[in-house]
């Protein structure tokens, strides 16, 4: 029965995916294989030099190695492709030691030249995470100069400032820190792009797994990678990400016994199964963070007043309470629960008559239309419905634009939207990751293109917490630094255009007899080779 389920995994993705919205005929997965139904529409590149989305990163995580890696337990900064490390005493040269006898999938050794190269085409590519290591002072002209392999087993970082040491480690643990197989990924190379068009579908990692297949908004496939410095510790064999849309299909999946785990079900959903023989629901309160943001090209939206009221006029614990309930707490601050400087204010609530002075005062007493783009994913549609209620009250009139993931993101980079529904999550443990994007802006113009930053997508200058983030990330001394976190969220609370809802509390239905899956917690994503199925 297991050879003829392993098969039938197979063909789904043979046939163009027309299976994959319905129950296969077996009751069980392979012992060897974890099958995960979840949506992974947004997923646009798998090239650690582009990926920025939720899905993407998952599968990165699971098939690339960073220089410091998160231990998937306890979530803190451990080594990695790197056996040690160290800093300069002007805290601006780190320096790296290769872990010895480490391979990638292709056979090659991982040396220093690979982690160097690594990052430098990260930064050369200038792609939406180039950010996260460019932010140390590296551009395209001189990161050949500034990272750079001494001999197979030596990488030296230098950076422009002396940041906190433990800000640089945090930050090389993100997706966009994975070490890449230079030899694999230049012989597939075309012209000056650094192997990005093969990269986006295929792999060169030293991780627990190597990607066998990508079918958009279909599936997944990851497979064991024989070369792995811990591959025999490895029980699923086969990771098969299929993209299942609606949640009553994931759940329906579940409880078929077709998949061994579900991602994106309802909070309806995850209640009506809760307790069912053979079902389990695990709870992590992750990083994530659910927003609403205007754009400031908008000319009714750039009125302090109209950002004022829209903040007022959203029912938080109302929507926590039905729509999110068990999925996500409210939260209106832009580091999330957990991290060095979190603050846990919530001075906003629906108050309808407030929220309707501040519009009079604004000019528009009669409201105004106003459009939301948003995914097109069931708990969006229902969250953008809520708020398209009370607004109403508020005499606003907003329509809804539902778009793929992907599609979604695209408009929301070309900072061509009017009100946008998204979510965020950290790219490392440091409270930087956050505030470098909600409420720092160097560059406000087009031209700029930081399409990684949040601040930038909604032309949002950030004037006045700017130079905080820029002084918060080299402070020595942890209470100041605390304290400047604190201060730059109740600033961007009262003034920016960011409505920071709720914080995301991931249900993960599955199996009983699946263990060790993590999620990621608030820092990091899913970690799959954990896995282990019982009998």
């Amino acid at each position: 029965m297991f050879h003829l389920r392993a098969s039938l995994l197979t063909s789904t993705v043979l046939v163009g995916g027309l299976l994959l919205a319905a129950p296969l005929a077996s009751a069980d997965t392979p012992p060897d294989t974890l099958v995960i139904a979840t949506s992974i529409d947004d997923l646009i590149s798998l090239d650690p030099a582009q990926s920025f989305e939720f899905s993407g990163q998952d599968q990165i995580n699971n098939i690339y190695e960073t220089l410091v890696e998160l231990d998937p337990e306890t979530l803190t900064p451990i080594p990695g492709l790197a056996s040690e490390w160290s800093v300069s005493e002007d805290g601006q040269t780190f320096t790296f030691t290769m872990a010895e006898g480490r391979k990638f999938a292709s056979g090659n050794p991982v040396r220093a030249q690979d982690a160097a190269f690594s990052l430098q085409r990260v930064v050369k590519l200038n792609l939406t995470p180039s950010f996260v290591i460019g932010q140390f002072g590296l551009t395209p002209e001189t990161v050949d100069q500034k990272v750079r392999a001494t001999d197979d087993r030596t990488l030296v970082i230098e950076t422009d400032r002396p940041f906190a040491p433990s800000f640089l480690y945090n930050a090389l643990t993100a997706e966009a820190g994975s070490i890449v197989d230079m030899e694999t990924v230049m012989a597939n190379a075309q012209g000056e792009d650094f192997g990005h068009e093969w990269l986006n579908r295929n792999s060169a990692g030293s991780g627990p797994y190597t990607l066998r297949s990508w079918s958009p908004n279909e599936s997944v496939i990851l497979e064991a990678n024989p070369n792995w410095h811990r591959a025999d510790e490895l029980a699923m064999k086969r990771v098969f990400v299929r993209h299942v849309l609606e949640p009553a299909s994931q759940r329906l999946q579940l409880e078929a016994g077709d998949v061994d785990m579900a991602r994106n079900m309802t909070p309806t959903d995850v209640e009506a199964i809760r307790g069912n023989e053979g079902v389990k629901i695990e709870e992590n309160l992750r990083g994530q963070l659910y927003y609403v943001s205007a754009n400031q090209k908008h000319e009714i939206l750039s009125n302090p007043k109209v950002l004022e009221a829209l903040k007022y006029g959203i029912d938080y614990q109302g929507m926590a309470d039905s729509i999110v309930k068990g999925t996500n707490v409210v939260h209106q601050s832009f580091l999330p629960a957990g991290f060095l400087g979190a603050i846990e204010d919530k001075p906003f609530s629906l108050d309808v008559e407030k929220a309707k002075a501040l519009l009079a005062e604004a000019g528009y007493a009669d409201g105004f239309q106003i459009e939301m783009l948003i995914r097109n994913e069931q708990e969006r549609i229902d969250i953008s419905q809520a708020m398209q209620g009370s607004l109403s009250q508020l005499g606003i009139d907003m329509s809804i634009r539902s778009v793929t993931g992907a599609e979604s993101l695209s408009i929301y980079r070309a900072r061509n939207h009017e009100l946008t529904l998204q979510t965020w999550g950290p790219d490392y443990p440091d409270p930087h990751t956050n505030a470098s994007v909600f409420a720092l802006n160097p560059d406000n113009s087009d031209e700029a293109q930081l399409t990684g930053n949040l601040a930038w997508r909604n032309a949002y200058a950030a004037t006045e917490t700017s130079p905080m983030v820029e002084a918060a990330v080299v402070e020595q001394d942890e209470a100041t630094r605390r304290g400047m976190y604190e201060e730059m969220q109740r600033i961007s609370q009262a003034t920016s255009p960011f409505m920071i809802l709720f914080q995301r509390v991931e249900q993960t239905a599955m199996q009983d007899n699946v263990e060790g899956f993590t999620a990621g917690g608030a820092v990091a994503s899913a970690f799959y080779w954990p896995v282990t199925k019982s009998e």
